[in-house]
């Protein structure tokens, strides 16, 4: 809207800035995807390729049947993170993730927790709600997620909103 001489104001384009931001979500979705994503395929990889070093780590801290427990962390973060950076299934693998940090979060780090300064210091928290954020607000435009839904509707890919 133009104010009498024509111009806009300083609120008009602020509004229209911030509207521009908006269109741009999914460009923050998109790194964090690769990030996070990456982040646990090469950690998922790690443990899956040390597995008995991994379930004896979980067996020390306590944690019940760790041979199970410790493949099934393993092949989670794996398999969750190489889904999550191609942006399939996200918001269904966002779930299981989500559930592994909230796990590590309760059984392990916790423990080692005595005030605040030690419970900010922890990556799994923040992990866990990166996994709830992608779990509501979706992969975004630049994913495998947005073109399968796409081409079910019979859309064409790069002309519909994220």
């Amino acid at each position: 809207m133009d104010s009498p001489g024509g111009a806009m104001s300083w609120a008009e384009r602020i509004d229209e800035a911030l509207d521009r931001l908006t269109r741009a979500q999914w460009v923050p979705q998109l790194l964090v995807r690769l990030f996070v994503g990456y982040f646990f395929l090469e950690s998922g990889w790690g443990k899956i390729h040390n597995l008995d070093s991994f379930t004896a780590r979980f067996a020390e801290w306590g944690i019940p049947a760790p041979a199970f427990n410790a493949a099934l962390s393993g092949w989670t973060e794996f398999l969750g993170g190489l889904l999550i950076v191609l942006g399939l299934f996200t918001r269904l693998v966002s779930i299981p993730m989500f559930i592994n940090m909230v796990v590590a979060t309760l059984a392990v780090k916790l423990k080692k927790v005595s005030g605040l300064d030690d419970f900010v210091e922890l990556d799994e928290p923040l992990y866990a709600l990166t996994f709830l954020w992608l779990f509501f607000s979706g992969p975004g435009r630049v994913s495998l997620d947005h073109l399968l839904n796409n081409l079910r509707r019979g859309r064409s890919p790069d002309r519909t909103p994220a």
